[in-house]
């Protein structure tokens, strides 16, 4: 099976459409983990008035943007994703939302925004387990830490275990599908996709010493679901 060239090219039209339902289902908890992060966010940096956050991989409906705004109805966002069909259903649902107007859409990656700018926060959530292998990762971390004044937090979310390694989680997330409607042959489809198209950093310790070494200082970890996890470090200097 050919795979990719870019993370980005994963997320096609078809994928796309179906984002907000099958990214409900392969993650219990999903709006809960947002709102937390958004939660986080808003008390790591006091509650102000004003904020203006860095959302990146903001595609599949801008979820981030829409539980910060709950918490921040006068903060400003810059949404990044390099997928069109991914960012096409982020500016649909925000301008649905009313949120568009105070959201800079920005089709592409982190390294492409204007230099000098930094911001106040950052999230990057569903994202670091498709950059493949620890450099990719360590280096779209140090991206976003150029970019963030310091002491400014981050909430990386996404899957941080390796799959393989723990059949168990992996079996229970087979029976998530199931629970929602999956036949057998379905379950063994959407797994064997999941071990061919992403790559996970192997524990919470890698995903501690790759913050580091971008930048950031010791992660809070907030919240857990199966592989997923979710946590919060600071812009270090």
């Amino acid at each position: 099976m050919t795979q990719p060239s870019t993370p980005a090219q994963k997320f096609d039209p078809l994928r796309a459409g179906e984002y907000q339902t099958q990214s409900r289902i392969a993650l219990a908890g999903y709006d809960a983990c947002h709102d937390l992060a958004a939660c986080m966010i808003a008390a790591s940096l006091g509650n102000p008035a004003q904020a203006h956050m860095l959302i990146v991989g903001a595609g599949g409906g801008g979820q981030e943007i829409v539980a910060a705004n709950r918490l921040g109805p006068d903060w400003h966002f810059t949404a990044v994703d390099p997928s069109p069909p991914m960012m096409d259903l982020a500016v649909e649902q925000l301008t649905q939302a009313g949120l568009a107007a105070r959201t800079h859409f920005h089709l592409g990656y982190v390294d492409d925004l204007p230099e000098g700018q930094q911001f106040d926060a950052a999230t990057l959530i569903g994202v670091l387990h498709h950059q493949p292998g620890d450099e990719a990762k360590q280096r779209l971390l140090a991206s976003i830490a150029d970019r963030l004044a310091p002491g400014a937090p981050l909430i990386v979310a996404g899957n941080r275990l390796a799959y393989a390694e723990h059949p168990l989680l992996l079996s229970a997330w087979g029976e998530r599908w199931r629970m929602h409607g999956a036949t057998a042959e379905e379950v063994h489809a959407k797994l064997g996709k999941i071990l061919e198209g992403a790559d996970p950093p192997a524990s919470e310790e890698t995903v501690a010493q790759l913050l580091s070494e971008a930048g950031f200082g010791q992660p809070t970890w907030f919240f857990s679901s199966l592989f997923w996890g979710a946590c919060l470090a600071r812009r270090q200097g």
